[in-house]
This record gives structure tokens, sequence and C-alpha cells, in this order.
């Protein structure tokens, strides 16, 4: 993760080369998701860069547009654009923005885009007319050289999704998804493998192609005290996302539905210590993985190598950068 403020992030960037990501992700949570990455494509040279998430619902399909366009222009071919519906209490409330149909909006957003890019591309008439967004200007002033792309093409397009009707719509629109990092082997599988087929089985694709990742919890650390840090973290992480209604069907999938009940009954009491507490060793087993830095790779294999292509790390313990560098050569060759 690209965090903080824009001044760390060139450093920060080539850190995360320098020690052997693939890629590096911005948050939509205190800062733009999106300026970040113009400093770190400045910084890096072959570090790919996303976001996970930038809300779309903050936004609409032309500022998406031209913000993906240029970044994937500064990056040479390097920018991925992820996006989440985020909930309605956000969208309305921290963005003043409208909220409806989520899974529709977003199928419709991501069509929108599209045909924006593909007018830039072929000077074809921009004519999109959709239930929520309308797209019908565009003169040669506001058109992007397509030369821009020469060489490496449009962005591709990430959504992340938890349920069943988002999750076919990152199938059938997008070209990968974002597991949340509230989900479990089993969900994966049962749930959002399933839906992703049905959504490329409408526009006749299969899976072929299409990327899976995941932001998946690991506990680990290099001695006692780091892995009790990790695994008290990742209890109360779990724990704030399982208090979500929303999320409610990943619990009830392994006949856990009560404990979202007391769960968001404690957040709504601002009880987050006590929270965490509930999350006892069968829920974090089943949610995390729990390893030593070396068994970390082998145990990722076991539960998501026939499936997720992509695993971004959700806060590792790396105070020893040499043995770290091992275990992340480890995970890419899986």
């Amino acid at each position: 993760m690209l965090t903080g403020s824009l001044d760390s992030i060139r450093a920060q960037a080539r850190g995360i080369e320098a020690a052997g990501y693939s890629g590096a992700l911005t948050a939509e949570t205190n800062h733009d998701p999106f300026l970040p990455h113009v400093l770190a494509a400045e910084h890096t040279t072959d570090l790919e860069l996303m976001t996970s998430i930038a809300v779309a619902f903050a936004r609409n399909p032309m500022t998406l547009a031209n913000l993906a366009w240029d970044l994937q222009t500064l990056s040479q071919g390097r920018f991925t654009l992820g996006l989440g519906s985020q909930i309605k209490p956000h969208v309305t409330k921290r963005f003043s923005m409208p909220w409806s149909h989520p899974a529709p909006r977003m199928r419709e957003m991501i069509l929108a885009m599209r045909a924006i890019w593909d007018t830039w591309l072929t000077g074809t008439a921009l004519q999109f007319r959709g239930e929520f967004y309308t797209h019908t200007l565009m003169t040669p002033f506001f058109t992007p050289s397509a030369s821009d792309l020469d060489g490496f093409g449009v962005p591709r397009v990430f959504l992340a999704a938890v349920g069943g009707l988002m999750t076919e719509v990152a199938g059938e629109v997008g070209d990968g998804v974002f597991c949340h990092g509230f989900t479990t082997e089993r969900y994966l599988r049962e749930v959002t493998v399933p839906a992703l087929q049905r959504g490329r089985a409408k526009v006749g694709k299969t899976l072929d192609g299409f990327e899976i990742a995941g932001p998946f919890f690991v506990v680990t650390g290099t001695n006692d005290e780091e892995r009790e840090a990790a695994a008290k973290g990742t209890r109360q992480q779990i724990a704030f996302y399982g208090s979500t209604p929303a999320y409610r069907g990943v619990l009830e999938l392994h006949g856990w539905g009560g404990l979202q009940d007391d769960l968001n009954q404690l957040s709504k009491a601002g009880e987050w210590e006590r929270m965490g507490e509930l999350i006892d060793d069968e829920v974090l087993d089943a949610f995390a993985v729990i390893a030593e830095p070396e068994d970390i790779a082998p145990a990722l294999r076991r539960r998501f190598g026939d499936v997720v292509s992509r695993v971004a790390f959700y806060a590792p313990y790396q105070s020893d950068p040499d043995r770290w560098r091992t275990v992340l050569d480890d995970v890419k060759a899986i």
C-alpha cells in the first residue's frame, strides 16, 4: 500500500519496488487515491500501480475516464483502475452523491467509461444513453490524443465485490475482481467464482484471462510479540468488517450469522475493543492465513493457488527485510 501524505510517496514507491513487490496500491481513505500514482509512476520503472479502491459513485464516468487515461499514459501502461461502490452512508453522507441500485449503476458506469475511451481512440461519435448516465457530447477540444496510449491500450478495470450481483457485474464488464479482505476460501469458491462465471457467460466469455485478486489477511511475524500483535489487529479488522450488514452473507455461509448481530450492536455502542474479542480462533483461521513467514506462500497456495492470480498482503510484518524478500519471491512463484 502507498499511504500517508504525498511528500512520502516517492520514497515509498521506490522502496516497494526495491523490496520485490510487483505492484503498489492506494485506497480512498484519508487521501486521494489517484494523486499518489502520479509520483509513483515518475519514480519507478516496473511497478504496477492500482487504486484499490477508488469510490466509483463519488465520481462520474467522464472524470474516471480522464483520470485513468492520464495515469495510464504517465505510467506507460502500468495503471489499473480499481473501483468499488462503497456503502450507502458513505456515498450519501460523506460524498453527498446519489445512491441507487449499486450493481446496475456500476455496470452502466463501466460501460459508459469504455464508450468514452472508444470515442477517444476511434473518433466515433459519443452516444451513450443509459438509466443512470448519459454522455453524448465530445468535441475535439476535449478529446485526448489516441497516440497517448500507443503500445499499451486503455487501463484495465477491476471491481471490488462481495455480494453476488456486484460480482456478476465484475465478471461481465471488468478485467478483474478485487475480493474483499473479508473473504474466506469457502466463500471465494462457493459464491465468488460461480458469480463471476455467470457474469462472464453473459458476454460469451470464460474466466480465461480474467484476474482474481485478494488482499487476504496474513497473521505472521518474526517473534512472539509481532505474531500476537498481528493476531490481535486481524481479529479487530475482521470484527470491524463483520459488523457491516452488507457483509453478513460471508458469515452466514459458515453458520455465524448471529456473530454479525453481536458485532453490529457493539459497533453502534463504540465497543471496538470488545468486538475483536468475539473473533475466536475458528473464525480467525477461516479468514486469515496464520503461518511463519517462510510458510506463507505454501499456505496461500493450498488455499487459493488454483483460483487467485494476485495477492495483496494485509498488513504484513517486515522487521527483517532480507527474510521478507524471500517470502515475496516464494509468493510470486505460486
